[in-house]
C-alpha cells in the first residue's frame, strides 16, 4: 500500500512542462500525419486507422488533460474523473471496513473481482465482445479519485456477455480524510450499469455506454450485498450531492438523486484463508510506463542499427573534411568508428534507462523524457526554419518514437508510478474486529 510522498517543486514543474510539451507535440504531430494522408490518398487505409487511434487514445485525451486541470475542480465534489481529466462516473456508496471484509461480501453477494487492464486482458475483452463469449473477470477501465486509479473493482456479467454488466470500483480514503460534513469513511465505491458498446462523444475511444440513471445500480449494489450479510448495516446520508443531470467522461447522460448509502461492513467476519494484504493500484505497473520503457528499447535498436550501418559502411564517408580540406581515409575511419561506438554507447545506455522506467524509477522516467523533448524540439526547430522536411520516408518514424516516449511517461499514470512510497500494511489481527467510528 502506498502514500504520495511529499510534493517536490522542482519536479513537479519538470512535471508540468514535459506534460506540456507533449501535448504541443502530439498536435505537431497530428499534423504531420493529416499532411501525409492527402499524399497516401485513400488506398492506405491502415493509415487512416492509425490516425483514429493516435487521435482517439493519445492527443485527444491530453488535451482533455490539460484543458480540465484548469475548468474541473481539483478537491471531492462526488465525481470521479477518467484519465484524460474529464468528469466520470459519480461516486454512489461509501463503505466502512478492512479491505478483507469488503472483499468478502462482494464475493458473498455473487460479485467477482475484475481483472486488471493488461495487453492480454484487453485482447480478450475485445474478442469476448465481438464473439459474445462469457467474461466474467473482464477489466473495467481505470477512473481516478483523490489522484488515483482505482484500487480494484467488482462486476457481474449479464446474460454471459461482456458487453453488459453490473459493476462498482472501489477507493481507499485517504488517512484521515472525511465526506464533506465530517462523516469518516473508509471506501468510496463508484457503481454503474453497462448496457452497450460504442464510441465516447468526448474522445471517439471504443468504450462501454451506461445506463443513465445510476441510482438504480447504487441500489442493486446495496441489496446484494445486505441480503447476503447479516452483519452489514446500511445507513443513508439524504441529499449528500445535489441531484443532477449531466454525462460521464464517455459522454453518457447520468442523473441521480444525491443520496449516499454508507455501508457498515465492519462486524464482517473474513473467511479463513482471505488474502489480508492492501490492494493500492499504485503498486501495479501502468500500461503507460511499460510502453515508456518499450518505446526506449526501440530508440535503442535504432542507435544499433545505425552503429552498424556506420561501421560496415565507412567507406562511403569519403567526402568528410576539416577546414575545407577533404580528410584521408584512414582518419575518416577513425572517425566514423568513433562517431559508432558513441552511438553504440547510447543505445547501451538507453537499454539501461528502459530497464529503470520498468522498475519504477523516477530519476529514469525523468531524463528520458528530457532527451526525448532535446530531441523533439531539435526537429522542430529544423522543420520550421526549412533546413528539413519530415516525411514517412525520411524522420517521421523517430519523431513518432520521441512524442510518444513523451506522452507515455508524462501520464498521470506514470507519473504516480514512479513516485510511489511504501507505507506498512493494516495489521491482519485488526480485520474482523469492530471498530468505531
Amino acid at each position: 500500500m502506498y502514500k504520495a510522498p511529499s510534493r517536490d517543486v522542482t519536479d513537479s514543474r519538470l512535471d508540468h512542462a514535459f506534460f506540456i510539451l507533449g501535448g504541443a507535440a502530439a498536435v505537431w504531430l497530428a499534423f504531420l500525419l493529416l499532411g501525409e494522408s492527402f499524399h497516401l490518398g485513400w488506398g492506405q487505409v491502415w493509415f487512416y486507422f492509425f490516425f483514429w487511434a493516435f487521435l482517439a487514445y493519445l492527443l485527444l485525451p491530453r488535451l482533455h488533460r490539460i484543458l480540465t486541470t484548469i475548468y474541473v475542480p481539483g478537491y471531492f465534489i462526488g465525481r470521479a474523473r477518467t484519465s484524460d481529466g474529464l468528469l466520470g462516473d459519480p461516486v454512489n456508496v461509501a463503505l466502512l471496513g478492512h479491505e478483507p471484509q469488503i472483499h468478502a461480501i462482494m464475493r458473498a453477494a455473487g460479485w467477482t473481482q475484475a481483472d486488471d487492464v493488461t495487453f492480454g486482458s484487453s485482447r480478450r475483452i475485445i474478442s469476448s465482445t465481438i464473439f459474445r463469449q462469457s467474461y466474467s473477470e473482464a477489466p473495467v477501465s481505470p477512473l481516478y479519485l483523490f489522484d488515483r486509479q482505482q484500487d480494484f473493482a467488482y462486476q457481474q456479467e449479464v446474460d454471459n456477455n461482456p458487453g453488459k454488466r453490473h459493476h462498482v470500483r472501489f477507493w481507499r480514503c485517504p488517512e484521515g480524510w472525511l465526506l464533506p460534513g465530517g462523516h469518516k469513511v473508509d471506501w468510496l465505491a463508484a457503481g454503474t450499469y453497462d448496457r452497450s458498446v460504442g464510441f465516447s462523444l468526448f474522445t471517439l475511444q471504443i468504450t462501454h455506454k451506461i445506463e443513465q440513471n445510476t441510482d438504480v445500480e447504487r441500489d442493486h449494489i446495496v441489496r446484494t450485498v445486505s441480503d447476503a450479510g447479516p452483519a452489514v448495516s446500511v445507513h443513508v446520508i439524504k441529499d449528500f450531492s445535489t441531484g443532477y443531470h449531466s454525462r460521464n467522461g464517455g459522454g453518457d447522460s447520468i442523473s441521480t438523486d444525491g443520496d449516499l448509502p454508507i455501508i457498515d461492513a465492519r462486524s464482517v467476519t473474513v473467511p479463513a484463508g482471505q488474502p489480508s494484504l492492501p490492494t493500492d493500484s499504485r503498486d501495479r505497473r501502468p500500461a503507460p510506463t511499460m510502453m515508456g520503457a518499450a518505446l526506449v528499447v526501440a530508440r535503442s535498436i535504432a542507435a544499433f542499427v545505425l552503429a552498424l550501418t556506420l561501421l560496415t559502411s565507412s567507406e562511403v564517408f569519403t567526402d568528410l573534411t576539416a577546414d575545407g580540406d577533404p580528410l584521408d581515409p584512414q582518419t575518416t575511419t577513425a572517425v566514423v568508428t568513433f562517431v559508432a561506438i558513441a552511438v553504440l554507447l547510447f543505445g547501451l545506455g538507453e537499454i539501461f534507462l528502459a530497464w529503470r522506467i520498468f522498475l519504477g524509477s523516477n530519476g529514469a522516467r525523468v531524463i528520458a523524457m528530457g532527451l526525448s523533448s532535446i530531441s523533439v524540439v531539435v526537429q522542430a526547430i529544423d522543420y520550421f526554419t526549412g533546413s528539413t522536411n519530415i516525411t514517412l520516408e525520411a524522420g517521421l518514424s523517430g519523431l513518432a518514437t520521441d512524442i510518444l516516449v513523451l506522452l507515455a511517461l508524462s501520464s498521470q499514470r506514470a507519473r504516480v508510478y514512479a513516485k510511489r512510497q511504501r507505507i506498512p500494511a493494516v495489521p491482519a489481527s485488526v480485520v474482523g474486529r469492530r471498530v468505531s467510528s
